[in-house]
């Protein structure tokens, strides 16, 4: 392909993504297809002469879109949203051209220096402490980041460092074994598994502290396990508090845990992967209060804030605590303003090496969008779902199962798991509609999520009168269950 057919290849291709996205409400949110369809669609081995791009995306159609869930259809109230917009896919077209892989400044100093002032002005819209922000000689910054969960990972790598080092610099005898065996953190039993993984990968036991009433962990029941684990001879080490559980969007009280985490010496990281977007509104601000108390804060603005996937957003208020701890220098690697102090090398910052030019997609967004248009967006997504809360609340067979702060409800037939588990499963099974559940107190909860950039207050209220008719089918036991059209 040379770059006259790129050309016009190329804005076939735009056509054909404005045509999916125009076009998807019409597609089936979920695919009909049975795990190992494509295998057989495909031949076994790679072409050994060209094919055509006309041949291709003929295939796209064919094969892989009855395979796609689609994440964007207005129908699609699962999991959590995942960002999407047309800047943002411009942003990544040009990112895709430029090609760099900004492990360092000297690899492309564009990628480097847009990327911490984005971060800074996404801190600022956050009003994040200016601890967190790099500005021209803060201690502090901001990295993209794949996902939350490599975020939650590489603090507590980080933490995991500087606690070895602290302790073997007080007593020198101790090995890094020792201390491992040890070593432990804590998190609230609400929150995601990656945290969980983070502790297998890091080596170190990670226990879960109890929620109160409201899925929340609060300072109490932390206090209680540290005291118990430091009697033990064990070195508490780590605290990750979740603003906006994925279960069902609760929240760590951090005004609480805070404080507690400063006074044990403890690396506190705030994990706020979907609910962080929230915070540029200023009445949504205050679900942030107390962050002034963490070493690191995460979350994803492509998640819910229009920068398509991926971009993970971490600060800290030591870099040295990062690169301290990931810094490594090969000959190959080094160029000559690397100690100037005037930059950063984004490398000393996370696991990979390579990086994309992420930060150009944050840019498009904020400069297309603007702070008013990216809050107005929040702000829909929030009405529409109490919107769903107070269709739930008006039919009697139904109850909301936890406090609904944002975009996420959640709620279930008063009854037993396994007439929820039935609910569920001929929802998912008539695929207008895709929804996936929570466990709260061992109870089975359906999460409705508003997610696509596109949905209405007729989506939602189309997809409540097609659940209510499922839950009439699920409670009769009818054998053939209505689908809206």
């Amino acid at each position: 392909m040379n770059a006259s057919e790129f050309r016009r290849r190329g804005k076939e291709m735009v056509d054909y993504m404005a045509d999916y996205l125009e076009g998807i409400e019409g597609r089936q949110v979920f695919p009909d297809v049975c795990p190992g369809y494509l295998r057989s669609l495909i031949p076994t081995t790679a072409p050994q002469e060209p094919e055509t791009f006309e041949a291709i995306i003929e295939d796209v159609e064919k094969i892989i879109m009855p395979g796609v869930t689609h994440w964007h259809s207005p129908y699609f109230f699962a999991y959590f949203p995942t960002a999407s917009s047309y800047p943002a896919m411009l942003a990544d077209m040009l990112c895709g051209a430029i090609g760099c892989i900004g492990f360092s400044w000297a690899a492309s100093p564009a990628c480097t220096e847009l990327e911490t002032v984005m971060m800074d002005w996404l801190g600022k819209m956050l009003q994040l402490p200016e601890a967190f922000l790099a500005g021209e000689a803060g201690e502090g910054g901001g990295v993209i980041q794949g996902t939350a969960s490599e975020a939650t990972l590489v603090a507590l790598l980080a933490a995991r460092t500087k606690v070895t080092r602290r302790l073997q610099a007080a007593s020198p005898e101790l090995t890094q074994a020792a201390i491992m065996d040890k070593l432990v953190a804590y998190a609230s039993d609400q929150a995601h598994s990656s945290v969980e993984k983070a502790g297998l990968i890091g080596g170190v036991r990670l226990k879960a502290i109890p929620s109160d009433g409201k899925f929340a962990m609060r300072a109490s029941a932390l206090q209680e396990a540290l005291e118990r684990d430091k009697a033990a001879g064990l070195i508490p080490f780590f605290v990750v508090a979740t603003l906006g559980t994925t279960s069902c969007c609760s929240f760590d009280n951090l005004s609480e845990v805070g404080p507690i985490c400063h006074e044990e010496g403890l690396w506190l990281h705030v994990d706020a992967a979907y609910a962080g977007s929230a915070f540029i509104c200023p009445e949504f601000r205050h679900l942030l209060n107390g962050v002034e108390f963490a070493d690191s804060f995460n979350f994803n603005p492509h998640k819910w804030l229009l920068v398509n996937f991926d971009c993970s957003a971490m600060w800290v208020k030591k870099r040295t605590d990062l690169t301290g701890a990931f810094r490594l220098d090969p000959v190959y690697l080094r160029h000559s303003h690397q100690d100037s102090g005037l930059i950063t090398d984004y490398r000393h910052w996370q696991l990979p090496l390579g990086r994309r030019f992420r930060s150009l997609k944050m840019w498009f967004v904020f400069r297309m969008y603007g702070v008013k248009g990216l809050q107005a967006y929040i702000r829909k997504h929030v009405q529409l779902a109490h919107a769903f809360e107070a269709l739930v609340r008006q039919d009697a067979r139904f109850e909301i199962c936890a406090e609904v702060t944002l975009g996420l409800v959640c709620f279930r037939l008063k009854g037993s798991n396994k007439l929820n588990e039935a609910l569920l499963e001929s929802i998912n099974s008539a695929k207008k509609i895709h929804l996936v559940p929570c466990s709260l107190r061992d109870r089975f909860v359906l999460r409705f999520a508003i997610c696509s950039r596109t949905v209405e207050l007729a989506h939602v209220q189309l997809a409540w009168e097609h659940i209510q008719e499922m839950a009439a089918a699920v409670s009769e036991g009818k054998k053939e269950l209505p689908y809206f059209t």
